[in-house]
């Protein structure tokens, strides 16, 4: 049996240069003619070998080549005019048939070979050998059923013998020392993988641990990542929120930020005063990158992520707010704060150390740029908050119209606090100025109750708003301010000033109401827009005041007219400051006006006769001869009158009884 084995084994080592013909196998004689038979038919056809030479011999060459080249063309035109095309078909099909049959009968040599083989195999590899063995083989005979051994084997020396064994003995050695080496590698990097995945499973558990979110990256699903940014920024800005957590060589966690800049950058805010920065914000701390954990370059990345979302929603804003007075350069925005103090915002970056320092800072100053700095991150993260809110509840219905995405209200807020702060301020100074002349005229000053960003008429938000979400949305709702003036008597005004930068109408306007009594035909101008407007307004109500004190003086009893009448000044055209003497002598001609004069800085009371008194608040044939007007300025110009009377009542009543 070991004869076949060696046969079909060296038969497929030279599988690379084995082939097999695909041409039909040529048949020959199977008896030839014998040596003797031969040469008989050659003395019979050319005669006996005693008459052959050489020169015979040639010219006999040269006649069989002429000779059979002519019969060679001839046979051959013969045959191809003898032979038709139906026979040469037939001899093509029958020359095809010869060779798929031999291309057949070599396959089923082949398998069968084959099949021997994987038998033979199958004592001792049957896993193997089942893969080739073919299935008709399986059913007939059971693996393993066919074995071959040596028959005999021719004995060895003892040479031989101990050659072999210690040939033997040394590549077993050999393969121990070799397979030894690999374990002990395969041990070593084993231990160093698992204490570098354990470092890196430990750093992304801590990770985890501090409330951040581990996922899957969404184009490679093998990494894992943490996300920091937020999920309800815009989608620019939410897709930078995603970092992958690589593992470093030593197991340490690295965190990969793409695109996202290494440096910590901020949004600066600064305040200047006519072209003097007075005060700026400072720029987070920041750490070197080997000296910080995770945890800190996590959060570095989403502040800076935050940071640079606020800005581009500044820019937004600020471009939509040309006509407040907003304007952006490049990486800068300019807004007004009042008529010499302008905010400055840009993006920078932490690490810069051009940054400028604080010139003449206050704490005023420093207290503004940091609550404006406060109050936009916070305004960003209420919109956030929007967002979600929107986000979860029931979606609008398809329209064909794309919904535009509004800026976020961030600067409006702001700037709308500041415009409201300057009108305060202006109003405020008014009326202390007006007061003030009040105080040095003698005249008790009106009560003035100011209630500072009250937003009064602001809806109250519902229970289910969380109190910060309620603080916010108190911020965003138009900003309101009470000046309440509480005169003599029942005389009052009311000031309410409201401004409003996120809705139409947008700027500051003051609502001006009057409650007068004893002047019925006064009526509220209602809102204004502009300060001289509202500053004639209230000066107006102020005159009605110094009116109504001057008429409701009583003059001395002991100085009568000459009929007998009590003399009194009376308002005759109180909303032109002009009051008349009433209880002269009827038999007299003249009639003694006063004219009642007030503005924000001074208050002038002068007196003059007329002949008549028409309806039209001047007396016909008027003579301007009167005395010396009495005026009480503000403090910035005097503090004494012109004509040394100390207060307005005493120089009514003098007035009124020369």
């Amino acid at each position: 049996m070991v004869a076949p084995v060696v046969g079909f084994q060296a038969l497929f080592a030279m599988s690379d240069s084995f082939t097999l013909p695909l041409r039909p196998v040529v048949e020959r004689e199977d008896n030839p003619d014998t040596l003797p038979v031969e040469i008989a038919q050659i003395a019979e056809h050319w005669g006996s070998f005693r008459d052959v030479n050489e020169d015979i011999l040639q010219a006999k060459i040269r006649e069989e080549r002429e000779n059979d080249g002519l019969q060679d063309t001839e046979n051959d035109d013969q045959e191809t005019s003898d032979i038709d095309t139906t026979e040469r078909i037939e001899q093509l099909y029958k020359k095809r048939n010869e060779i798929t049959q031999f291309a057949v009968q070599s396959h089923m040599e082949a398998l069968f070979a084959l099949d021997f083989i994987s038998l033979l195999l199958s004592k001792n590899a049957p896993r193997q050998a089942e893969t080739s063995i073919s299935a008709y083989l399986k059913q007939v005979a059971p693996l393993g059923s066919l074995d071959a051994e040596a028959v005999n084997p021719p004995p060895r020396s003892e040479s031989a013998t101990k050659d072999i064994s210690t040939v033997s003995r040394g590549w077993r050695i050999q393969n121990f020392n070799s397979a030894s080496s690999k374990l002990l590698k395969a041990a070593s990097r084993l231990e160093t993988e698992v204490s570098s995945e354990s470092r890196y499973w430990n750093e992304v558990l801590a990770v985890k641990d501090k409330g951040w979110k581990i996922c899957r990256l969404p184009r490679e699903r093998q990494a894992l990542g943490v996300q920091y940014g937020f999920l309800e920024a815009t989608p620019v800005f939410r897709d930078r929120g995603l970092a992958s957590l690589r593992r470093s060589e030593d197991g340490s966690l690295i965190l990969d930020k793409g695109l996202i800049p290494s440096g910590v950058r901020f949004v600066r805010v600064r305040v200047r005063q006519g072209s003097i920065i007075t005060s700026s914000t400072k720029p987070p701390a920041a750490t070197s990158d080997n000296a910080e954990s995770v945890e800190q370059r996590i959060l570095q990345a989403r502040d800076s992520v935050f940071e640079e979302e606020l800005f581009h929603e500044l820019v937004r804003e600020a471009r939509s707010m040309a006509s407040c007075g907003v304007t952006t350069r490049l990486n800068l925005i300019q807004v007004p704060a009042s008529d010499d103090t302008e905010i400055l915002l840009d993006l920078v970056d932490a690490n810069d150390e051009s940054l400028e320092a604080d010139q003449n800072s206050t704490e005023a100053d420093r207290l503004l740029a940091d609550g404006l700095a406060h109050s936009m991150r916070i305004l960003l993260a209420f919109a956030h908050r929007q967002n979600l809110r929107r986000r979860t509840q029931v979606p609008p219905p398809l329209t064909s119209k794309k919904r535009l995405t509004p800026e976020y209200h961030l600067l409006r807020p702001v700037l709308a606090y500041f415009q409201h702060l300057v009108q305060l301020r202006w109003l405020n100074s008014f009326l202390q100025d007006i007061t003030n002349v009040f105080r040095l005229s003698g005249l008790e000053i009106p009560k003035l109750d100011i209630n500072a960003f009250t937003n009064k008429t602001s809806p109250r938000p519902s229970p289910s708003t969380p109190t910060v979400e309620a603080l916010v949305q108190k911020f965003l709702m138009p900003v309101e301010s009470v000046f309440q003036g509480n005169l003599t008597g029942q005389n009052s005004f009311k000031i309410t000033i409201r401004t409003n930068l996120s809705a139409a109408p947008f700027g500051t306007h003051y609502d001006v109401s009057f409650n007068f009594p004893s002047f019925s035909d006064l009526k509220s101008p209602g809102p204004i827009g502009l300060r001289d407007e509202v500053e004639s307004a209230i000066t107006h109500a102020l005159l009605l005041e110094v009116i109504s004190r001057v008429s409701s003086e009583e003059l001395p009893t002991e100085k009568k007219s000459p009929d007998g009448v009590s003399k009194s000044w009376d308002a005759i055209y109180p909303h032109l400051g002009e009051l008349l003497l009433s209880g002269s002598s009827s038999s007299s001609s003249k009639y003694k006006k006063m004219k009642v004069n007030l503005s924000r800085h001074d208050l002038s009371l002068s007196t003059y006769f007329v002949r008549g008194v028409d309806g039209f608040g001047r007396g016909t044939g008027e003579e301007r001869t009167h005395s010396e007007p009495n005026t009480w300025t503000s403090p910035q110009q005097s503090t004494e009158s012109t004509n040394g009377h100390t207060s307005m009542m005493e120089f009514v009543i003098s007035e009124g009884t020369d």
